[in-house]
């Protein structure tokens, strides 16, 4: 048996789990907590300052960083730290990635003893804004950092770059303008970092990017003002209708989409070969999946993480809430598409003008926003394969992998703009209620993720040099 001070990955694991079972984790957790970083109201800019300036500053100054704190680029009062730790230049490099800013509380609409900025535990649940959306996760990473450095007597065998954001709850405005001007600052061999949820709260998961998000308009604006239904209906085209109709030709009525244009390409036997094991709304208070909605021929977990889903997000004509006798003039509707790489989304806005005109529909406006890009990392990439070992090595459990996300994270920032591989570890759960009151984080999680990433840290002293050069070879060749 190893003795405690002998510095061995066991070891390094065990000091994390302490600061779990010690509580001092959560003293950490709660502190951070109670900062109300709500990027989306304004008036909690200072709060966005000092989280980075009086509390990960110093966390990471004890820790041997030396870090900057910038303004940012686009004119938002919302700050970004800077942040690195070099041991000797080359060593291989790992840029990291958190964000100190979480959704608005929304503190009248906690559950009767909780509260956003306040931890509450109660069984398994820790309770609090932010816990799973970063604060949770970014917490974890730090404290697994800070266990591995000490168990290593203060050297890992890394570099490590820091990207610190508090304007992700607004769409990260400036990170990629910043990240394009740091490009050289930046450089590395690995992108990882920790958001989003795990497939199942049991299941740790390794995910290499997200799919996209693209938002579109519709609108039919046929007159001036509304007419009485009795006087006019029969005579005059109604717009809602019209647009039901138009919105019917693009998704059918199990949701499969019929816009050719806004497909992916076929699932490749790699992607379909990860998505195999794993079950989608596993988790208990998930929503019951309906298994014949979406693009016939798939489960319902490549429906969310390999294939595209066209959404209404919104739909709107006349007052849904104080109807009258009319018929409204204009009818509006809000759609999204979320899709996987190798989607033409470049061209949606023609391929939805095109497929309206073939289908005879004239009077619609389409109007197409800027999209999210959808990135993934190649699954046979040498960084996927030693995670997995890494985790499985920690947990004696066999890591989901995700070949990307459902949602949308802004790793094409990473992934293109850096030109990093991705790799996301994330510590939260699907029915986590993120962004909703009672957010809360699972205590089982947070305890096996500072494991986790333990092994992980530990893990690049010991061979993620090996990694970095295999994969250069392989990019040579």
């Amino acid at each position: 048996m190893h003795h405690p001070n002998h510095s061995t990955r066991e070891s390094a694991i065990s000091a994390a789990l302490e600061t779990f079972d010690s509580g001092r984790f959560l003293a950490d957790l709660n502190r951070r907590v109670s900062y109300r970083t709500e990027s989306q109201v304004e008036s909690s800019a200072s709060q966005l300052h000092a989280y980075l300036r009086d509390e990960i500053a110093p966390t990471l100054g004890r820790l041997g960083f030396t870090f900057r704190i910038v303004t940012n680029p686009a004119g938002v009062d919302a700050p970004i730290l800077l942040a690195e730790r070099i041991e000797e230049e080359g060593l291989p490099t790992v840029v990291t990635y958190a964000h100190g800013d979480v959704v608005r509380g929304y503190d009248d609409q906690w559950r009767k003893g909780l509260e956003p900025w306040k931890v509450v535990v109660e069984g398994d649940r820790w309770y609090g804004r932010g816990t799973a959306d970063n604060k949770g996760q970014h917490s974890i990473n730090i404290a697994a950092l800070e266990s591995v450095i000490a168990a290593r007597s203060g050297r890992i065998g890394c570099n490590i770059k820091l990207i610190f954001e508090t304007g992700e709850e607004i769409d990260s405005p400036g990170l990629g303008a910043l990240c394009a001007a740091e490009k050289d600052f930046l450089a590395g061999d690995l992108f990882l970092a920790s958001d989003g949820p795990r497939v199942a709260a049991d299941r740790p998961t390794v995910f290499l990017g997200s799919r996209g998000e693209l938002n579109f308009q519709l609108e039919v604006d046929l007159r001036d003002g509304a007419h009485h239904s009795g006087n006019w209906g029969g005579a005059l085209r109604n717009p809602a209708v019209v647009l039901s109709h138009a919105i019917a030709t693009l998704i059918d009525k199990d949701g499969r989409i019929l816009v050719k244009g806004l497909l992916p390409p076929p699932l490749s036997p790699a992607v379909r070969a990860a998505i195999s094991d794993l079950a989608l709304g596993s988790d208990e208070h998930a929503p019951a999946v309906d298994p014949s909605w979406g693009e016939p021929g798939l489960t319902p977990a490549e429906r969310v993480w390999a294939w595209n889903a066209l959404e209404v997000i919104a739909f709107k004509a006349g007052n849904p809430d104080a109807p009258v006798g009319a018929i409204p003039p204009t009818a509006r509707a809000h759609c999204q598409l979320r899709y996987v790489v190798g989607t033409d989304w470049e061209n949606a806005h023609r391929y939805l003008e095109e497929h309206f005109a073939a289908n005879g529909i004239s009077s619609v406006k389409v109007t197409v926003q800027p999209a999210g890009t959808a990135t993934r990392l190649d699954l046979n990439d040498p960084w996927v394969e030693w995670t997995l070992r890494s985790i499985e090595a920690t947990t004696g459990k066999k890591p989901a992998l995700l070949p990307n996300i459902g949602g949308t994270v802004p790793n094409a920032i990473f992934a293109e703009t850096l030109g990093l591989p991705t790799v996301w570890v994330p510590h939260s759960y699907a029915a986590c209620s993120q962004h909703a009151p009672n957010e809360h984080l699972l205590g089982s999680v947070a305890r096996e993720a500072l494991a986790v990433m333990a092994g992980i840290w530990w893990d690049l002293g010991d061979d993620g040099a090996d990694v970095a050069a295999s994969r250069k070879c392989r990019s040579a060749a």
